[in-house]
């Protein structure tokens, strides 16, 4: 069978982190969505998105296919469900397609003459932004569960202290020097030659992902994920970082998502609670205006190569856009759109010949190649989110 993932109707309400992938390339737990799917379904998928990232993401469509919506995450239940669609077949929850089946001479889906089955049961589901970090604990634990079925991890070395080490998982390759691991409120999974230096100390459920580091002294609660080829130091609560991304000093980052080939700078702090407590509202690229999250604790939502200098201060509930350079006294407005330079102050466009220089840069150093396909689509976010920048 050949499996095709779609974004769904929440692709808006996932921007920025949607302007430079489809909904499936969203990490939420230890994997991207991608690949809980692929390693559910046992098979590759490829993917319905918007038209300018699909040289990058392409769609193969084959005699016979079933088309997943995204946004939900796989069970072990709601994959079965799937691999049993038939012909003219479709699973829906809450008036929004979950999956469907389709062949190759369909001209078009009337869902009026599907038979409709019914999702009867909870699944993660990731509608907004806020979702990947407030519902980023119960995927981890979803998701460790996926990657350790027997199989047994590498020994913990000696000098680290663990509370629940069953609920630990090493990979090959891995290194952890003379740290804690507190696993007793959910599972710890260090990744393929992932690094904890010296004296950190981290509480589950925690996901640190292949070739990620964890600086020495960090300090990590539970919820939060680095993703791969990350460097990670300072405090970080609940939080999620895609892959690429680097905070590596001293300073707060809580209720918050990092995009990849990010960089805080030293002593950047984020605020996650508004000082009259009250329901923190986020940007929305759907509604253009803010949205309230029903999260009292919300923090910074960064999307792709964005960055900022040395004890930049983010306010509670701030969206970053896509190449976005911070830097300066005071803090910032709370939406800051992308090709956005400047700070509290005021901001200018910052032009993508200068951005993409630096992308070319950042992603050299990590031995990735800085790709046509990726400047099209960079090119395209500057043009689309032009309306946002006011010079």
């Amino acid at each position: 069978m050949n499996y095709i993932l779609f974004d769904g109707t929440v692709r808006n309400q996932l921007l920025p982190f949607t302007y430079t992938r489809p909904v499936a390339d969203i990490r939420v737990g230890i994997l991207t969505i991608r690949e809980k799917w692929e390693k559910h379904l046992g098979y590759t998928t490829t993917t319905i998105t918007e038209e300018y990232l699909s040289e990058k993401f392409p769609m193969v469509e084959l005699e016979q296919n079933i088309l997943i919506n995204a946004s939900f995450l796989p069970t072990k239940e709601l994959v079965a469900m799937i691999k049993n669609l038939s012909e003219n077949q479709a699973i829906l929850s809450n008036e929004e397609i979950v999956a469907f089946y389709t062949t190759d001479t369909q001209e078009e889906v009337d869902f009026d003459t599907y038979e409709i089955i019914s999702l009867d049961f909870d699944c993660i589901r990731i509608e907004n932004t806020w979702d990947i970090f407030s519902k980023n604990a119960a995927a981890i634990q979803a998701d460790f569960g996926l990657l350790t079925e027997n199989r047994v991890s590498q020994p913990i070395p000696e000098g680290v202290q663990c509370i629940n080490k069953e609920q630990i998982f090493i990979e090959e390759g891995a290194e952890v020097l003379f740290s804690s691991l507190n696993a007793s409120n959910g599972p710890i999974y260090i990744g393929k030659n992932a690094e904890i230096m010296e004296g950190c100390t981290v509480r589950g459920p925690f996901a640190l992902c292949d070739n990620a580091t964890l600086k020495m002294s960090a300090k990590i609660y539970g919820g939060t994920t680095i993703g791969p080829y990350s460097k990670i130091g300072g405090e970080v609560n609940n939080s999620v970082v895609f892959g690429y991304s680097n905070k590596g000093h001293d300073g707060f980052l809580g209720n918050s998502v990092l995009g990849e080939w990010c960089n805080l700078g030293a002593d950047t702090n984020n605020s996650n609670l508004k000082n009259n407590y009250a329901e923190v509202r986020l940007w929305s690229y759907e509604t253009e205006r803010f949205a309230k999250t029903g999260l009292q604790f919300c923090g910074l939502m960064m999307g792709d190569h964005s960055k900022c200098g040395i004890n930049t201060m983010f306010n509670t509930g701030t969206v970053v856009g896509v190449s976005a350079n911070i830097f300066g006294s005071g803090f910032p407005r709370n939406f800051i759109p992308s090709y956005s330079w400047g700070g509290h102050s005021g901001f200018t466009s910052y032009l993508t010949k200068k951005a993409f220089e630096v992308a070319k840069v950042v992603m050299d150093r990590r031995g990735v190649s800085f790709t046509v396909q990726d400047e099209a689509i960079l090119t395209h976010v500057f043009e689309v989110t032009k309306k946002y920048r006011k010079d």
